[in-house]
């Protein structure tokens, strides 16, 4: 490792924010910087700083209020800070943002950055909500820069007054990474592969199969997606729905009819978590993403280049990525019969399918190419190192 290189940590609250929403960027940045990955879940985090070629520093973080570790990880990261003495640290997730702009601060580091890829305090109400506010104005208080991964996340932060608007800048179009369009292409996927998967799952040839991939949760939408379907397996015999990702029932649990729903509905589809989601979006026909919230969904872009259209929530982030009626649609949020329509239109409607399908790509080509993405945020960084 060359002595000139300045050391950038990146650090997020568990080592999958790391592997699936910064997949890549750790191994560009080690070309100008000497990367340094910190996250909890040890063997995890060092299977991703190994696929990254970084170093790594494993310091246990919960996604939950947990005052007492909460105070644990910060003197640890304190204590690694003022031994390494980084000259640009840069959080990703709600729970590493605070802890590390933080004690960042308080090491004296002359770049602090955190990136915003989704509020979770926007589902909250009241007490709550109000400390998850608090938490992230002292974030952004602690840190020199705040990236917002969407147009509509900077106006919701703006509209509350979190922070000043010459602390905040949206990279490029949107998005943390972008998505890595040669990987997420269709001809990657051979159709003997696709085949053998329809086959073990159960999908027949003339399925018309729809996917959700994410967190199996309340705030995906999960609820009302299940719902929807299953009064549209009334009317079409030959379609499939499946569900591709964990359920998490200690955080976010889904409500009893749904779950009722899924394991009596044999056109539901549970696969659990999938490392690679290339193979299962290349066996669907459409993407249905009706989340609560979202930061910049990396799984609309990954979709999109896969040749998906999308059936997405009109919420900030998805709706920069999906234009209604050209790449997909776009639904208000927690409207069952909106996701019925929507459902129904793609399997009735052939000629508006093929057009949306026919967009998919490109649309996401030409906006979120993965490597511009990095090459912007590598800009920011060396704007910054200039301004010091």
């Amino acid at each position: 490792m060359s002595e000139s290189k300045k050391k950038l940590i990146r650090i997020t609250t568990v080592p999958l924010s790391l592997d699936k929403i910064l997949d890549g960027q750790l191994a560009f940045m080690n070309n100008h910087y000497e990367v340094i990955a910190i996250s909890s879940e040890k063997e995890y985090l060092i299977r991703c700083a190994k696929n990254e070629g970084v170093r790594y520093k494993h310091i246990e973080m919960t996604r939950k209020i947990t005052p007492l570790k909460d105070f644990l990880s910060l003197l640890k990261l304190i204590s690694f800070l003022k031994k390494e003495k980084p000259f640009i640290v840069h959080s990703h997730t709600p729970k590493a943002g605070i802890i590390a702009m933080l004690a960042s601060r308080i090491a004296n580091i002359p770049i602090r950055l955190h990136t915003v890829g989704g509020l979770p305090l926007m589902e909250e109400k009241g007490s709550k909500k109000k400390l998850l506010e608090m938490i992230e104005k002292l974030t952004y208080s602690f840190s020199t820069k705040i990236f917002i991964n969407s147009k509509g996340l900077y106006d919701y932060i703006i509209d509350n007054n979190y922070t000043s608007k010459n602390k905040l800048k949206v990279v490029g179009n949107g998005s943390s990474n972008g998505v890595d369009v040669h990987y997420f292409s269709p001809e990657k996927i051979s159709q003997i592969e696709i085949a053998q998967l329809k086959l073990s799952l159960g999908i027949l040839e003339n399925d018309f199969t729809f996917i959700f991939v994410g967190r199996i949760v309340t705030d995906k939408g999960i609820n009302e997606l299940v719902e929807a379907f299953d009064t549209v397996c009334l009317k079409y015999k030959t379609i499939k729905l499946v569900l591709v990702g964990e359920q998490e029932s200690d955080l976010d649990p889904l409500n009893e009819k749904t779950l009722n729903l899924i394991r009596n509905n044999n056109k539901i589809i549970e696969t659990g978590f999938q490392n690679d989601i290339r193979p299962y979006l290349a066996l669907s026909n459409a993407l249905v993403f009706p989340s609560y919230r979202e930061g910049f969904p990396n799984v609309l872009m990954q979709a999109g280049a896969m040749g998906l259209p999308v059936i997405a929530s009109n919420i900030n982030g998805c709706n920069e990525i999906i234009v209604d009626g050209k790449n997909g649609i776009l639904i208000p949020l927690k409207d069952i019969n909106s996701i019925e329509r929507a459902l129904i239109q793609l399997i009735d409607d052939k000629s508006f399918y093929l057009n949306l399908k026919s967009n998919s790509r490109s649309m996401i080509v030409s906006r979120f190419e993965r490597s511009v993405i990095c090459e912007k945020i590598l800009d920011e960084y060396k704007k910054m190192e200039n301004s010091l």
